[in-house]
């Protein structure tokens, strides 16, 4: 049983080489760039490669993908032959080699513009019933690809989950504010409560669902941090999320505080993860009381996959305006 990954030289497929060969289970990596962890180099969007690759292939993870940042840098047509073009020549091969599974990483960003709250109203509740309203090319065409990928479920029976997974990154924000008022590490960890998940959680979420496929059919989950929040609290986060923090968990502040960090004052969104842990068994572990407890014992919050993954970014050049310059 051999398992194929796209992306393997990015965050998460080398994440999820690194685990599957841990494991010692069979797996072969692919990406346009070489890397320790990709065994063949070429794109996605060449069909007569992903023939190729799919040979003896039983399982597959398609983490390979333009990224929000690639705006800056790429046309709406390399997104288009990428993310939908390339998602169409796998699981298209991945149909005529009869695989067992096929998990697509896809993007709590295919929200979009649903995600915009007017003023005065409660920060969004996002679940997998939210309808999507993309905001940029990289959102169309995550949700094209989606879109593809359900067909082929139901078409073909092809066994396809596919994971909207939030923020994992570990870069600095795109955001100027953000950047300008708290460290990467403070916004990140601010970021586990309603936004952002640990990468050794997302593979296991996508361990979990290659081996849940068969069993689902087809399903569609949002992979984030387990949040502390209720719907009761979306009107409070909204205008005073420190408040509801304490609340929560006493003496936050103050922990918060001994190491100069800050809680964001409102939050506009909360990423809802229950149908995941519920149908997938998924079970997240590092979430913003794993934080809080680690503040309180010195001791390094972020996985240690997420430190050995390490940060990569997106572009060969460097911005003068930020990470990357896309909003």
């Amino acid at each position: 049983m051999t398992i194929l990954v796209t992306g393997s030289a990015g965050h998460l497929g080398e994440a999820l080489m690194r685990t599957l060969r841990a494991k010692r289970r069979r797996a072969r990596g692919i990406d346009i760039n070489p890397s320790a962890f990709t065994d063949m180099v070429g794109s996605i969007s060449d069909r007569d490669f992903i023939r190729q690759v799919m040979s003896d292939i039983s399982h597959v993870i398609h983490a390979a993908t333009l990224h929000k940042p690639h705006v800056a840098t790429h046309g709406n047509r390399d997104f288009l032959d990428t993310n939908v073009g390339g998602t169409l020549n796998l699981i298209e091969e991945a149909v005529a080699a009869n695989v067992a599974s096929f998990v697509f990483t896809s993007t709590t960003s295919t929200f979009g513009a649903a995600l915009t709250q007017a003023a005065g109203q409660p920060a969004a509740w996002v679940t997998e019933d939210m309808l999507p309203v993309a905001k940029n090319i990289y959102g169309v065409t995550k949700l094209a690809a989606e879109g593809l990928c359900e067909l082929f479920a139901r078409r073909s029976g092809l066994p396809v989950v596919i994971l909207r997974t939030s923020r994992f990154f570990p870069e600095n924000d795109n955001d100027p504010d953000i950047r300008g008022s708290y460290s990467a590490e403070n916004a990140q960890a601010n970021e586990l409560l309603h936004r952002r998940v640990d990468i050794a959680d997302v593979v296991a979420a996508h361990l979990l669902a290659l081996d849940k496929a068969p069993a689902i059919g087809f399903g569609r989950y949002i992979v984030s941090a387990t949040t502390p929040f209720s719907p009761s609290d979306l009107a409070a986060i909204r205008h005073e999320a420190p408040y509801v923090v304490e609340r929560l968990f006493p003496g936050a502040g103050a922990l918060y505080a001994s190491r100069g960090w800050k809680m964001f004052p409102k939050l506009d969104r909360v990423y809802v993860n229950a149908r995941a842990r519920r149908e997938l068994s998924w079970q997240p572990r590092y979430d913003f009381r794993f934080v809080l407890d680690c503040l309180r014992g010195n001791r390094e919050w972020r996985s240690p996959l997420a430190l050995e993954v390490g940060a990569k970014g997106y572009h060969n050049e460097v911005f003068a305006e930020g990470p990357y310059p896309v909003g």
